[in-house]
């Protein structure tokens, strides 16, 4: 079960991650290659150089293996990649309460990216439609 939960938790923080990138990157923000790439981040993601994906997989892959070395210290919580299981411990209300506000927002944010996906590969838009009616 702590797999699971460990994987809930790190698919949570990366969809976080993806929809404030999201947005930033649809809103005009693309700091990398002097914003060349297009800011639909569809059309960015194609237009990436090979350079750009090869930092992209090897720094992926550098966060996995850091992952793996913390996971082999004594005492290690499903998640816990910092440490703070060594002065927390979940009789504290307020760490349970953010463990549990975490994994909820990590939640969200993977219906949340789905849809933002959805919109922009069967819609076309990729910026937040829910405003722009009244923009018009």
């Amino acid at each position: 079960m702590k797999y699971y939960r460990e994987s809930e938790l790190k698919h949570g923080r990366v969809a976080m991650a993806a929809c404030l990138g999201w947005y930033l990157n649809a809103g005009g923000v693309h700091p990398a290659f002097n914003s060349a790439l297009s800011n639909d981040p569809l059309k960015a993601m194609v237009e990436l150089p090979a350079v750009g994906w090869l930092q992209f997989v090897l720094g992926c892959g550098a966060i996995e293996w850091l992952g793996q070395q913390i996971k082999e210290r004594p005492g290690y919580v499903p998640g816990d990649l910092l440490g703070a299981a060594y002065w927390v411990d979940d009789s504290d209300e307020g760490w349970v309460s953010y463990q549990n506000k975490e994994i909820n927002n990590g939640r969200l944010a993977m219906l949340a990216f789905a849809g933002i996906m959805y919109q922009d590969v069967f819609v076309g838009d990729y910026g937040d439609m829910m405003y722009k009616q009244l923009v018009r």
